[in-house]
């Protein structure tokens, strides 16, 4: 066979997963329909934070992991991508976040005095943020020099990659829905506005898990990232003009300068969320080979994608 693992998929969690085991001294090929930069992972603000991800015990531990990992890259941003920054997420108390967060360190609840807009709670943390575009370029790079083979290539089922590799592992994001098929898998649309940076140097974050409409601000390189929504089994790509005011408008309840700055551009992403949480298994191939399945990770992917590719490798390695 030519390769030993083939991963389906280019984004952030086919990427890391294909780097994890690449670097573990397996042949890895990555078959991707998108360039790593026009993957729905691109689109993403990518705070680390472990955000509408089940099952909860899992998704904490994974991100841990991701945690230590960011840490390490954000020694060299400018390469990596990832900076330490730090921010407020407003209507969050401490004590009502799962176990996990006993184990991030510097989070601090804030008086109502201390919380940004109009909030009367929230939680101060210096959190990993990372610029997705650098990002996965510099993932692509390392899984090339870690002498993986990057090939774009759409897939319309799983028989191809299983006639080239003894393990196959599926990280199509939501297009798994069709390709499994799985009707668990539902798209979670994601409308970004992109703004020239007023000056502003902290996030700030307000999700209710219950509402379609969120609000949140990133400074990146360059640019402000203003969001956003969740609107569940949403499928349109084209952004929306009202949406994107509302948007705008919640930012500046918060940060008021942000009403005044130029608009650049627009983004919509749909998140791959699952009715059961993140699927990570393994099925057996006909003719003895394995497909792992890698999916389901909704709006955080980008928090979970180290952990996640530790327990995907595991499962790749064990027969």
């Amino acid at each position: 066979m030519e390769s030993d693992v083939i991963v389906v998929g280019g984004g952030v969690v086919g990427l890391t997963t294909a780097v994890t085991l690449a670097e573990r001294g397996l042949r890895v090929r990555v078959w991707s329909r998108d360039e790593v930069t026009a993957t729905t992972s691109a689109v993403a603000g990518a705070l680390w934070w472990p955000y509408r991800i089940e099952p909860e015990a899992d998704a904490g531990m994974w991100a841990l992991v991701s945690l230590r990992v960011y840490g390490e890259l954000a020694a060299e941003p400018e390469r990596t991508g990832v900076r330490w920054v730090a921010g407020v997420h407003a209507d969050t108390v401490l004590e009502r976040l799962g176990s996990w967060a006993r184990e991030v360190p510097g989070l601090r609840q804030l008086t109502a005095a201390e919380v940004p807009g109009p909030y009367d709670v929230g939680l101060a943390a210096r959190l990993p943020l990372i610029d997705m575009p650098v990002h996965l370029a510099w993932l692509r790079e390392r899984f090339l020099a870690a002498g993986g083979v990057f090939e774009r290539r759409t897939v319309t089922g799983f028989g191809a990659a299983a006639a080239l590799a003894r393990v196959v592992v599926d990280c199509t994001g939501a297009a798994a829905r069709e390709l499994v098929p799985d009707p668990g898998l539902r798209p979670v649309r994601g409308q970004l506005v992109i703004v020239e940076n007023p000056g502003i140097e902290e996030w700030f974050t307000s999700a209710d898990a219950g509402s379609s409409e969120t609000t949140y601000f990133f400074p990146q390189p360059g640019r402000l990232v203003l969001g956003g929504t969740a609107e569940e089994d949403d499928e349109r790509l084209a952004p929306d003009e009202a949406t994107a005011a509302a948007i705008v408008a919640r930012c500046a309840r918060v940060r008021p300068e942000i009403a005044r700055a130029r608009v650049l551009g627009h983004r919509v992403g749909l998140r791959p969320a699952r009715v059961g949480g993140v699927r990570i298994e393994a099925v057996p191939l006909p003719g003895g080979g394995r497909l792992v399945h890698h999916y389901g990770h909704g709006g955080a992917g980008v928090t979970v994608a180290w952990g996640c590719a530790e327990r995907a490798a595991e499962l790749v390695e064990a027969g």
